[in-house]
């Protein structure tokens, strides 16, 4: 049986010799990370890989870019398109590579574009303001920041999470339009922050990180129901300690690729959270937090082995590698730590996947 090969694509803030996205080489005897490449691109965001593995799509200062990825894992640039509003900070795709979603923080705005047979993307479909305000007007987060956007396990909606005004208001999709429209609004405590949003299909769950209340909020997803009231909060828990609160911003979640376990980065803290998840009930049991002793890990990855994880430090430009000790419930790094400027996102793929998953 040949050995399955991965490359992680990493996108940056650009300046000097950091020029866009960085193509690492993954090496699976020990899950360390090699850089190949850098291929240009302007302030390369955040970036996702299409469900069929084909495309990649990035943030760029011109709106958005597309590349087709090619079978040792580099990429071809295809086309740039404009949003229609200021310059993203979050990607989604939907299963069958139809739209592609964006996530406007800096303007509030949730934007639908078009994407071609050949994985180019097309003309801009609609875009959707938010408004309101949201616990402290006197606050820079108080008024619209979309930071994620994600289609849920039925594929019918988009969750559009708003860390302004304490929000992820739920779109149905029309993909035959090209349309969002508002069918509900999951409202948190105030000033709450949410920031992230992840599903767990095997548990039609739904997962959403708060920043600024450092929680997460686990949902059950009945796929089954109308559209009201098909979020059932069931479960809050805290991402670090009761002290650390004033001082914490957690800001990235992710699970492991077996989904038995949930990741979250605490920064300001700076250090990762490490749960268990009931894989009956979804619900979430902490069983580890220690430090990543860098500055703000903005985001992190699990590799496919569910053992190991990387660290983006978004302040102290590294990427730094971990092991997890599942039995005895700790971390620890085991590789020298990768230098590289402002690292921002990170996606790992595997090789020859051109199959939907």
């Amino acid at each position: 049986m040949a050995k399955e090969s991965y490359v992680a694509y990493v996108g940056t803030y650009t300046r000097s010799s950091s020029l866009g996205i960085h193509i690492f080489d993954i090496d699976t005897d020990n899950w360390s990370m090699k850089e190949r490449k850098v291929v240009p691109i302007n302030n390369p965001s955040d970036l996702i890989v299409s469900a069929n593995g084909k495309y990649l799509y990035s943030i760029a200062d011109e709106g958005v870019r597309s590349f087709k990825i090619l079978p040792d894992g580099d990429l071809k640039p295809m086309n740039a398109a404009w949003i229609g509003g200021m310059r993203g900070c979050y990607l989604e795709v939907d299963d069958l590579n139809r739209y592609l979603f964006v996530a406007g923080y800096h303007d509030g705005r949730v934007t639908m574009m078009h994407l071609n047979e050949d994985g180019t993307i097309g003309k801009l479909a609609c875009g959707i303001f938010h408004e309101g305000v949201g616990g402290s007007v006197a606050e820079r987060n108080s008024i619209a920041h979309v930071t994620c956007v994600k289609v849920t396990i039925d594929q019918k909606y988009l969750c559009a999470v708003d860390s302004g005004i304490d929000q992820v208001k739920v779109y149905e999709i029309d993909y035959e339009k090209g349309n969002l429209k508002l069918c509900d609004i999951l409202r948190g405590h105030l000033d709450n922050g949410p920031r992230m949003i992840r599903f767990r299909k095997e548990l039609n769950c739904a997962y959403v990180l708060c920043e600024r209340k450092n929680c997460v909020y686990v949902y059950h997803y009945d796929k089954n129901d109308c559209m009201k009231e098909r979020m059932e909060l069931i479960q809050e828990v805290p991402t670090v300690e009761a002290a650390e609160v004033e001082r914490c911003a957690s800001s990235g979640i992710e699970f492991s690729p077996d989904g038995k376990h949930l990741f979250v980065s605490n920064a300001g803290v700076n250090s990762v959270t490490v749960y268990s998840v009931d894989q009956e009930t979804g619900l979430l049991t902490e069983i580890c937090q220690n430090s990543t002793r860098q500055d703000y890990p903005k985001t992190l990855a699990v590799m496919p082995d569910n053992e190991h994880f990387v660290v983006l430090n978004h302040s102290s430009n590294q990427i730094c590698s971990f092991k997890m000790n599942y039995d005895k419930n700790y971390f620890l790094m085991d590789s020298k730590p990768i230098d590289i400027h402002r690292p921002n996102c990170i996606f790992i793929h595997k090789l020859g996947d051109t199959s939907a998953s």
